[in-house]
């Protein structure tokens, strides 16, 4: 099969190595990076409502303005990581923060529908260029092995808590600005990343290699088709002609795309990084994990502001509790695991989880925020701390350097994908357990919207179980 020969740069860029001692400022770098992609995925959640008065989407037309950003970025991440491996982390990492920062100034200017689309595209194609390059930036900046198992655990909490987050700034901005804010907010901090990211961050060694095109094609094609399948069918169902070809297109692709990857000589994603079997099992769980949780993100937001009444900037800091828990246990994720291991924290975290998945199946209209919904959110907080933090270590502490892009890509993608994909069948267990419910003699609106969230928490719990079992086959590496 044809592949496309990239150029690889000059003698000097091949010289250079990664600093033995990073630079203080390096991991803050990185991590805001981080920190403005997963923040994308939620704050516009709660600004939704005034952005489609103030550009008159249709109501259809209004769930793109995730969609938009969610397709392009889980479609393309795959290509960003090996692409990343291939013409320079670093030099990708810029790239694509200062493409996402210049898509953000758009979308917060923007005067139509059409407009702020295009803008939440662009945003995708720059995150989807630096998102697999931040997290093998951090693999091959830390060496030190207790450095990098400090710098992973703070990324992985930054990735999980960057949900919850996302809420609250998307409240505050709305709340006391305007929408656009929401947007505005990733100029200044994406600007600062993208001019300090060449001076604090070191630059790796380039790979000479040329791109798996056959690979790229099948792979941003695969993908990209199953996220569309996936919130196609949170709106239309399962059983739409749409979702169905979408969903049997992207696993055709799919299949050829590992046919294509087993043979090549320099694959999109090597097999290899599925020979390990703490890596393999770290994969799956960050595809089941995002399964469960985003449905609390989600339901529980509506819960807040139906139910509850909450208004948008108190939806926001309802979630600080559980994101300040998850924040503490990732700060105590470098001294846990090399004393215990991934194992007994993945199954206690995954508990957690699953108990406090479980707890908010008993929510009724009648349910407060104290106790009610308070203490499920600490206890998942802690969970996701404890069940996912160690995961990207798991990942990247064993990978050979110059896997490092790929394998963040293949992480982000799990992490993407099994999102859209959960979402998509608790939205279809949540749409059908509330017609059912709705026929029920006397009951009230409220009633019908809890009973569908209720039943999209056990759905949850299902995945929390599946998660469950995969930790309980981790081994201690002897890495850490």
């Amino acid at each position: 099969m044809s592949q496309q020969t990239l150029t690889v740069g000059d003698a000097a860029d091949a010289r250079e190595r990664v600093t033995p001692r990073p630079h203080r400022l390096a991991l803050p770098v990185l991590v805001t990076c981080q920190l403005m992609l997963i923040l994308d995925a939620t704050v516009m959640n709660v600004a939704l409502p005034r952005i489609q008065a103030d550009l008159h989407f249709s109501p259809t037309g209004l769930s793109w303005v995730l969609n938009a950003y969610t397709l392009v970025f889980g479609g393309l991440l795959l290509l960003g990581g090996r692409a990343g491996d291939i013409v320079g982390r670093r030099r990708m990492f810029i790239a694509g923060t200062a493409v996402f920062t210049l898509a953000s100034l758009a979308g917060g200017l923007a005067t139509s529908a059409t407009w702020l689309l295009l803008s939440r595209v662009a945003q995708g194609l720059g995150a989807a260029a630096a998102g697999p390059s931040t997290l093998a930036l951090i693999s091959t900046t830390f060496t030190d092995p207790r450095e990098r198992v400090r710098a992973l655990a703070i990324f992985s909490g930054v990735a999980s808590g960057g949900f919850a987050i996302g809420l609250v700034v998307g409240g505050l901005l709305t709340e006391l600005l305007s929408w656009r804010w929401v947007m505005f907010i990733n100029v200044p901090f994406g600007a600062a990343v993208t001019l300090l990211a060449g001076r604090f961050v070191a630059r790796p060694e380039r790979n000479p290699a040329r791109l798996d095109l056959p690979g790229a094609v099948t792979a941003t094609a695969g993908v990209a088709a199953l996220v569309y399948a996936f919130i196609h069918a949170a709106t239309f169902g399962w059983g739409d002609r749409a979702t169905l070809l979408a969903l049997a297109g992207g696993v055709v692709l799919l299949v050829a795309f590992l046919l294509i990857e087993a043979r090549s000589p320099e694959p999109l994603m090597p097999l290899r990084l599925f020979a390990d079997r703490n890596r393999a099992s770290a994969y799956l769980n960050f595809f089941l994990g995002p399964m469960a949780m985003m449905s609390m993100f989600f339901f529980l937001t509506q819960f807040l502001q139906e139910i509850s009444g909450f208004g948008p900037l108190t939806t926001g800091f309802a979630f600080l509790p559980m994101a300040a828990a998850l924040f503490t246990m990732t700060r105590l994720i470098p001294t846990l695991l090399p004393r215990f291991g991934p194992k007994p924290l993945a199954v206690t975290g995954t508990l957690l989880i699953i108990a406090g998945l479980g707890w908010l199946t008993r929510l009724s209209p009648a349910t407060s925020y104290l106790p009610g919904l308070l203490g499920p959110m600490l206890m998942m907080g802690v969970g996701i701390g404890l069940a996912f933090s160690p995961l990207n270590v798991l990942v990247m502490s064993s990978v050979r350097a110059q896997d490092a892009g790929a394998a963040g890509g293949v992480l982000q993608t799990m992490q993407q994908v099994g999102a859209t994909l959960g979402l998509a069948v608790l939205v279809t267990i949540f749409g059908t357990a509330t017609r059912h419910a709705a026929r029920g003699a006397g009951v009230t609106a409220q009633h019908v919207l809890v009973t569908g969230m209720t039943e999209a928490f056990t759905g949850a719990v299902v995945f929390a179980c599946c998660s469950l079992a995969v930790a309980l086959t981790f081994r201690r590496p002897a890495s850490i």
